[in-house]
């Protein structure tokens, strides 16, 4: 006697992403791309995909804000979405606490975006001696934010945890065992 339950398929292992990035519409015009290699350079990204990566973040935000701002000033969704969408930006230090009112969250742009990731904090808090050595001291999990360790170039830093990024434990950069050289 066979159960039921062998016959359905087998979805364990199936996860159903979302798009991170959008290419954008005109791939040859000159002054975006020029734009995006300054960028590129200023920020030590890998490839333009990380910039367009930014791009649909920011884009999703400012259609959030776009349509709170068209229902009525005291409709609840737009008081209780607005406040929250305000506090995350806050949060991250997109906004500061002057700039608490849904306008403000259109006038974001990338290069804000991009100032709150983990390499360019790395980078400006003088642990690197450039982007690029920020990135590769990342990868190789020289750097924590608060206890943790943290691998990801493109880790958004929040307001709060901007003070703990240091070296990590384990690091012969900061207090851990000598490297393969000094040994």
């Amino acid at each position: 006697l066979r159960t039921h339950s062998s016959n359905m398929p087998k979805n364990s292992r199936h996860r159903n992403y979302s798009v991170v990035s959008a290419a954008p519409r005109r791939p040859y015009e000159k002054a975006r791309l020029d734009q995006e290699l300054k960028i590129c350079g200023e920020y030590g990204l890998r490839c333009k995909r990380e910039i367009w990566r930014t791009q649909l973040v920011l884009s999703k935000i400012r259609a959030a804000a776009r349509e709170l701002l068209t229902l009525d000033p005291k409709d609840p969704k737009r008081l209780f979405e607005g406040a929250a969408l305000l506090r995350r930006m806050t949060r991250y230090g997109l906004l500061t606490e002057d700039e608490q009112r849904l306008d403000f969250a259109l006038t974001l742009t990338t290069q804000k975006l991009l100032e709150r990731r983990l390499q360019t904090k790395v980078f400006k808090e003088g642990l690197a001696k450039s982007v690029h050595h920020a990135r590769v001291l990342i990868r190789q999990r020289h750097i924590r934010v608060g206890k943790k360790t943290v691998d990801t170039a493109n880790f958004s830093v929040r307001t709060d945890s901007q003070k703990h990024i240091d070296y990590a434990y384990t690091s012969p950069y900061g207090q851990g065992r000598p490297g393969r050289v000094a040994r």
